[in-house]
């Protein structure tokens, strides 16, 4: 692919991936994240002032991207928009998923209208990773099929596939609570965008990595508990008690402000 011109401006809309939990922590207490990772890149490449804004919070569902950072990422005008969300909706039971295509497709189609070019994405396969993703993964195919026709109908939308991509398998990619990226996760998915949008290959973001020691029965076991006792425990209760991860959080960049600054 041609490089396409430098963009000046990027706005990022989704959830806690878009949000960069849980890559590196930054001196402000925000993630780094993709996205971030993605902003350096094509502040470097614009090669003179560029601004970027992130509106994604952890723990919200499609309706509330769509709601909560539809109206601010149109008044922003990025010229480079980014929109992941509807994963957090499909792993809850009883996810309409018809409800979140039709939510998704209509911010596609405000984004795109006003955007030289908008990023969705293919999810990661969590079949050989996750054993209970085998209730999710129909619904999982299923956007997947309508991101793709929703591209198919639209010159200036980037697909990321991060679904046909084994790498992703291995833990390491993977944080503590084995539901959000590690550092390496986020940098693999950031040279992954900035690929599928031009830019020459910085390293192979789907190339496996070395293989890893073995983890012993015992640690294994230790690992496991405390994955139960920190991270799922408390995401039941957060189901149970109709809260989220994301109540009353801001976004960590709302104002399309010069990066870096």
């Amino acid at each position: 692919m041609n490089q396409i011109p430098p963009f000046r401006s990027m706005v990022a809309l989704g959830d806690s991936f878009t949000e960069g939990m849980c890559d590196t922590v930054l001196p402000d207490g925000h993630y780094r994240g993709w996205a971030d990772r993605v902003a350096e890149r094509l502040a470097a490449a614009a090669g003179g002032e560029f601004r970027y804004a992130n509106l994604a919070v952890r723990g919200k569902l499609i309706g509330q991207i769509a709601d909560e950072q539809g109206d601010a990422a149109v008044a922003l005008g990025g010229e480079l928009v980014t929109l992941a969300g509807g994963l957090n909706d499909v792993m809850r039971p009883g996810c309409d998923i018809a409800q979140v295509e039709r939510t998704l497709g209509a911010l596609a189609e405000r984004l795109a209208a006003d955007a030289r070019r908008l990023v969705l994405f293919y999810s990661v396969d969590p079949s050989r990773r996750m054993r209970s993703s085998g209730r999710i993964m129909p619904q999982i195919l299923r956007m997947q099929r309508f991101v793709g026709e929703l591209a198919g109908r639209h010159d200036n939308i980037t697909v990321v596939d991060l679904f046909h991509v084994p790498a992703f398998d291995d833990p390491r990619m993977w944080a503590e609570d084995r539901l959000h990226f590690s550092a390496e996760g986020h940098r693999r998915v950031a040279e992954a965008v900035l690929q599928g949008l031009g830019h020459p290959a910085a390293f192979d973001w789907r190339e496996p990595l070395p293989p890893a020691a073995p983890v012993p029965r015992a640690t294994k076991l230790r690992e496991d508990l405390r994955w139960l006792r920190l991270h799922v425990w408390p995401w039941l209760l957060r189901r149970i008690t109709g809260r989220s991860s994301g109540d009353n959080r801001p976004a960590k960049r709302p104002a399309l402000e010069r990066y870096p600054a």
